[in-house]
């Protein structure tokens, strides 16, 4: 297991039982992580066989597309399985697992666990027993924050679990749990999952551009060409008219963006031309003390040092391409963009 993983077990309440135990325990362990063993693995196919292949089948079991032997042999019904899958979601029939296969595989396992939330009739609180706190119970069972059963009992695990992802995401959650609070709690747990995904597809985007970089690196000072005055209003019209394309590695054009395409392709609507990469274009950049109107933001993610960008539109917010959700308005003050938050740098 990588980093990337690492990342994910250490910040759980399973840390030390998880490291004690054989990789074929992350099969059973809870969602949040078996997606990140499935995006180490990128692709899977048939005759492929292994733990990886029994956390497929699992997810395709939940989600009621196979109901045969979780064995972790990729055979005909896990292909036909998968294919399934693919075609009830418009993804291209391949019976192959690829980035946008498991994206959506575990898209839609989450959204079948916010789902359930609605079935909550009221607010959870210690001493209570029932189905709301089974709801509660599956809901932190899914981050890995809950390690016992689901009986519907809200004594000490479930108030311990409840304490630290409190303390994690900064939600009030130990008084009183509600439907808001617990999609809140999603929600937040959306923005790291984003960014360790968004982390191995950086990495490659890293690796493959490594040619590139060198020839900028070379040709710094023609890299910092003279462009013209930042039209503000422009740059945020044109990021506000990119929202909804999807994320795509590497990808710098209206069909797909990573970060840092995304950014490249709103100043090159403006007749200006910056550096490539987040690095790069950090160096390019001239510091202020606090962003305006069509600034960069930028943040420490997946690395030291900048690693990921968005285009400031004011009121706290920004625009930016991220793996989960493509080009989309994100807030400053979200817990987990603050604790990541560089500063803000302007083109000129």
């Amino acid at each position: 297991m990588n980093g990337t993983v690492d990342h994910v077990i250490k910040r759980s309440i399973l840390y030390s039982y998880l490291l004690s135990q054989p990789f074929a325990s992350y099969v059973d362990a809870y969602p949040v992580l078996q997606n990140k063993v499935l995006k180490e693995a990128e692709q899977l196919e048939h005759g492929d066989h292994g733990e990886v292949v029994r956390v497929l089948q699992k997810k395709l079991k939940i989600l009621s597309y196979y109901d045969d032997e979780i064995d972790g042999d990729y055979d005909i019904l896990t292909e036909y399985a998968l294919k399934k899958f693919q075609a009830d979601h418009q993804i291209t029939i391949t019976g192959q697992t690829d980035k946008e296969t498991i994206i959506a595989l575990i898209e839609v396992e989450k959204d079948l666990h916010l789902k359930r939330l609605k079935h909550l009739s009221s607010s959870v609180y210690p001493g209570m027993h029932g189905k709301d706190v089974e709801i509660v119970q599956d809901a932190l069972k899914y981050f890995g924050y809950y390690d016992g059963q689901i009986d519907g009992i809200y004594g000490p695990l479930t108030k311990d679990a409840l304490q630290i992802a409190e303390e994690e995401h900064g939600i009030e959650l130990t008084k009183e749990v509600t439907q808001e609070s617990l999609v809140t709690l999603y929600e937040s747990s959306a923005n790291d999952n984003e960014t360790d995904a968004e982390m191995e597809q950086q990495a490659k985007v890293d690796e493959s551009q490594a040619v590139e970089e060198k020839k900028q690196e070379q040709k710094s000072e023609i890299t910092k060409v003279e462009t013209k005055s930042s039209n503000s209003a422009d740059i945020v019209q044109a990021a506000r008219s990119l929202i909804g394309s999807p994320y795509v590695w590497g990808g710098d054009s209206p069909s797909g963006f990573d970060c840092s395409g995304f950014i490249n392709y709103i100043f090159q609507e403006q007749d200006m031309t910056i550096p490539r990469t987040v690095s790069d274009i950090w160096n390019f950049s001239q510091h202020v003390e606090s962003p305006s109107v069509g600034d960069l933001v930028f943040f420490e993610t997946y690395k030291p040092g900048p690693s990921h960008m968005g285009v400031y539109i004011g009121d706290g917010k920004f625009i930016h391409a991220g793996l989960s959700n493509g080009v989309s308005i994100a807030e400053l003050n979200e817990s987990y963009w603050q604790q990541r938050y560089l500063g803000a740098k302007r083109i000129q």
